[in-house]
């Protein structure tokens, strides 16, 4: 089964969006580093997400030792960003991002990545919810204030459900 090494905000606009247990009905292996489920998940809903199905991965040294050099070469990244980001460069996986800078590195080293918008495709494609579910999710993503997905493809797939 692919593996998605995800950040924290896909996690939270699916989470806002309420189909986080859908997420786990993909045909997809879902996964954080450590240090990100740690810093980030373990206080808000880390426990649930385990229970539903996400694993947490450690990095080897080598691993750590890369994430260390990319936090330094590229400090605009938060360090549990990074962590996610070289996790699924060196095991071949694929990143799940919705944070402009990740994107743009992974883009610039030619790493697989999908956002948010794509696995509400995989949700309709797999057909894991109706399509009125993901209206509804996605309706609650764009209308948050703190929404940066792109209104024009939002639009086109609110249109299509």
């Amino acid at each position: 089964m692919q593996v998605l090494v995800s950040d924290t905000s896909v996690l939270i606009d699916i989470e806002r969006a309420s189909l986080t247990a859908r997420l786990f009905d993909l045909p997809y292996d879902f996964v954080v580093p450590d240090i990100l489920y740690e810093a980030e998940l373990l206080d808000w809903m880390g426990p649930d997400l385990i229970d539903l199905g996400l694993r947490v991965e450690e990095l080897t040294p080598e691993e750590t030792a890369r994430a260390t050099e990319l936090k330094r070469a590229k400090v605009m990244l938060s360090t549990p960003d990074v962590f996610a980001f070289c996790l699924a460069a060196e095991r071949g996986w694929v990143l799940l991002t919705g944070d402009g800078a990740l994107r743009v590195e992974a883009e610039r080293q030619e790493i697989a990545m999908h956002g948010v918008l794509w696995v509400f495709d995989e949700m309709e494609r797999h057909e894991v919810c109706s399509t009125v579910l993901l209206k509804s999710g996605l309706e609650a993503v764009r209308d948050h204030p703190r929404c940066r997905l792109p209104i024009r493809e939002i639009n086109r797939r609110l249109a299509r459900y």
